[in-house]
């Protein structure tokens, strides 16, 4: 871990902002995008990137800012890795969008959300908060080979069965199903009767299979053969050098998603989720416009 002070720290425009507030990750997860090359990482995955400036530089940006919106963290790094247990940035960030109003939308793999759960709660109330949670595998044996360093997918649920509780709506990733692993009917079917016992607002798929990038792919093949003795061969015999690699089941678990989603009410088309995701109440926006009048 290292620590750095960076010039910036949301992302994007007008009624949606993302920031990371680390670099890297330790969760371990094999088939991790974020290792990919294109990302530029100057220093080792494991090596987390802290930037400590964090907080001054969201209130900085919050303060100036008249239209509310909703901020999400975590697309590229879990803010809520083992170190924030110590450093606590993901909090005192979540505290700053409370403070001036924002809303807030987090995706995570880690239970250690739940010390912030008062927090998220006051947030959807005041304003607006959604909580993302990535589940891939319904067997805990198999979770443990996958994601090794973070909780485990019941883990996850109940973090989400907590969150409804709460009264704060989810939304979970689905993804990636990986070839040949847990690209099973009994896998995806089991995920779904969670989502749907928690009450998942939306779950995002973008289709049954993985991607590797030069990076990523080196260090998922290397897991491959610590953990599926020969099957990177079959990988590399079906898929070649592909970016994308669909499941040959692919066709017919996305019909049971689509299916069993729709039966439930749950969003299932990424572009409904992550509109879902982006929505700020209209009374705040209301409220911002008649503030600018005077």
């Amino acid at each position: 871990m290292h620590f750095v002070d960076a010039k910036g720290i949301l992302t994007g425009k007008g009624g949606y902002y993302g920031m990371n507030i680390y670099r890297g990750c330790s969760h371990g997860c094999i088939y991790c995008d974020s290792r990919s090359r294109c990302y530029q990482f100057t220093h080792p995955f494991e090596d987390i990137e802290v930037k400590q400036n964090a907080p001054a530089l969201l209130e900085a940006a919050l303060r100036s800012k008249r239209r509310k919106c909703m901020i999400g963290t975590g697309s590229m790094s879990d803010p809520y890795m083992h170190c924030e247990e110590q450093l606590g940035l993901t909090r005192k960030c979540l505290e700053i969008i409370l403070r001036y109003g924002f809303g807030a939308t987090v995706i995570t793999k880690s239970d250690r959300i739940l010390r912030d759960i008062d927090l998220l709660e006051e947030i959807n109330r005041e304003s607006r908060c959604v909580v993302q949670m990535t589940l891939t595998t319904f067997d805990d044996d198999l979770c443990r080979i996958l994601e090794p360093n973070v909780c485990n997918t019941k883990r996850r649920i109940e973090v989400l069965e907590e969150m409804q509780k709460r009264g704060i709506p989810t939304v979970v990733w689905l993804t990636p199903v990986l070839p040949f692993i847990n690209d099973t009917e009994e896998n995806i079917r089991a995920i779904l009767d969670e989502c749907i016992r928690v009450s998942v607002k939306g779950i995002i798929c973008f289709d049954v299979g993985l991607t590797l990038r030069a990076g990523d792919r080196e260090y998922y093949y290397a897991a491959l053969d610590r953990h599926f003795p020969g099957l990177k061969q079959r990988y590399i015999s079906t898929y070649g050098n592909a970016y994308e690699l669909p499941s040959p089941n692919a066709g017919e678990l996305m019909k049971l998603f689509v299916k069993t989603c729709q039966e439930h009410g749950i969003l299932c088309r990424w572009e409904d989720c992550f509109q879902f995701l982006q929505e700020f109440p209209e009374k705040y926006e209301q409220m911002d416009f008649f503030d600018i009048l005077e």
